[in-house]
């Protein structure tokens, strides 16, 4: 028997009083007034879990996939307390921990621990912490509850990141930093050195080699110090799932991979998360905090069930970006969408800046079209090639009206990125 408060100990004194005045059921009246009365003396000698006093220290965020560690302080200044702690999270929150047994002398303090591995992004609150202390004979007890606010944050999990040191290396090699026959390319006037055979002879400098006895030669370097503005479509396109995630996540991984790599070449990153309305907003961060704004930035950012105003998109882009950018679009390259609500709009947009649209690929669709086994799957291979043609269709639109367009499965969207802005670097374009 569990009771809660006075209310439960006020019933069971009264179950008694009526036990003990059955005239008519003198014998069986008196059993339970026994058993009663055993429950009620256990009950009054169980320690009292509202006197508990608890506070809690640990993590407040954790990448998702990854346990963050919450402790709980739980200090009795009352009478012993036997019994169960339970510590409840909303199920995304991921508690790997069963409710924790708890024997509290008085005056002693235990650290009971809670281990948690969030299955969604966001803020995960805990709810209550719910104590029922047993009497000392095990028949009956109380139970109470507290609320101990904490809260952990599950950041993006940044799988992208395997990828950053290959394209360091090659950004290294654009910018000059390594041993090759071509120092650098780029539009920016680096330095001058001794002509090597196999150089390029339109970057000899020929006034330098009049003054010297030997060739010598013009190097360059990327550009620095540009704007990169990544726009992440957060409206229904990026609510559909590719893979094991929804586009939105793969979305995510491919712009902090982006961020990463432009932060390294000298470029200011910012970052936009939009639909009908801004939902993410960080505006030039300092170098050293990119990363961490922008996973805390994207952390609650949900896929909404709307569709996208590209409208709002292009003149929150153009509100913010007084000079030529790069402006890197994540979006879903659905045609639809596109031709009747994007490219109407995005000129403004392309006069002014340099646009990449960055596509997450739904894989399971070549699956399909080579898969014709029976007329179930002759059907669906049909439909899937048309899927693809209209993407290949909607994909020429764009390039020929100057988007470079960047179509890719879950696990190469965020290379492919970063190839293609390192591509830019290469040609100038930024």
């Amino acid at each position: 028997m569990v009771v809660t408060g006075r209310a439960g100990v006020l019933a069971g004194l009264g179950v008694l009083f009526v036990a003990l005045v059955m005239p008519s059921w003198s014998g069986i009246g008196l059993v339970v007034a026994v058993v009663l009365l055993v429950c009620l003396l256990d009950l009054l000698l169980a320690g009292s879990p509202r006197r508990l006093q608890l506070s809690r220290e640990g993590d407040n965020a954790v990448r998702l996939g990854e346990q963050a560690v919450v402790t709980m302080l739980v200090a009795n200044p009352g009478r012993r307390v036997r019994g169960l702690l339970r510590d409840a999270w909303p199920p995304s929150a991921g508690v790997q921990d069963p409710p924790h047994k708890l024997d509290l002398p008085t005056g002693e303090r235990r650290r009971l621990v809670t281990r948690l591995i969030p299955t969604r992004r966001g803020d995960r609150q805990a709810y209550r912490v719910t104590i029922r202390s047993i009497g000392p004979l095990g028949f009956a007890g109380r139970q109470g509850s507290h609320r101990v606010p904490w809260t952990v944050r599950a950041l993006p999990p940044f799988n992208s990141r395997k990828h950053l040191p290959s394209r360091l290396a090659r950004l290294r090699e654009l910018d000059g930093r390594t041993a090759l026959l071509v120092r650098g390319q780029g539009t920016e006037f680096d330095s001058l050195r001794d002509y090597v055979p196999g150089d390029d002879v339109r970057s000899i400098d020929w006034r330098a080699t009049a003054r010297r006895s030997s060739v010598v030669l013009r190097t360059w370097r990327p550009e620095r110090d540009r704007q990169v503005a990544i726009v992440i479509d957060s409206g229904r396109m990026s609510a559909g799932r590719v893979g094991d995630a929804p586009r939105l996540d793969h979305a995510m991984d491919a712009a902090l991979l982006l961020a990463a790599l432009a932060t390294r070449a000298g470029d200011r990153v910012s970052l936009l998360a939009c639909d009908s309305a801004v939902r993410a907003d960080v505006r030039r961060p300092a170098p050293e905090d990119v990363l961490p704004s922008f996973v805390n930035a994207l952390a609650n950012v949900d896929a909404e069930l709307v569709q996208t105003d590209f409208r709002v998109v292009v003149s929150q882009v153009l509100e913010r970006l007084r000079q030529r950018s790069l402006v890197v679009l994540l979006t879903g390259l659905e045609p639809a969408v596109i031709e009747e609500s994007m490219l109407p709009v995005i000129g403004p947009l392309l006069r002014r800046h340099v646009v990449v649209l960055a596509s997450v690929a739904d894989p399971r669709l070549a699956e399909m079209e080579s898969a014709k086994a029976d007329l179930i799957e002759v059907y669906g291979a049909a439909s899937a090639a048309r899927s693809r043609l209209d993407r290949e269709r909607v994909t020429a639109i764009l390039s020929r009206a100057g988007v470079t367009v960047v179509d890719e499965n879950p696990d190469h969207i965020a290379p492919a990125l970063a190839d293609t802005y390192l591509a830019l670097k290469k040609a100038g374009r930024l």
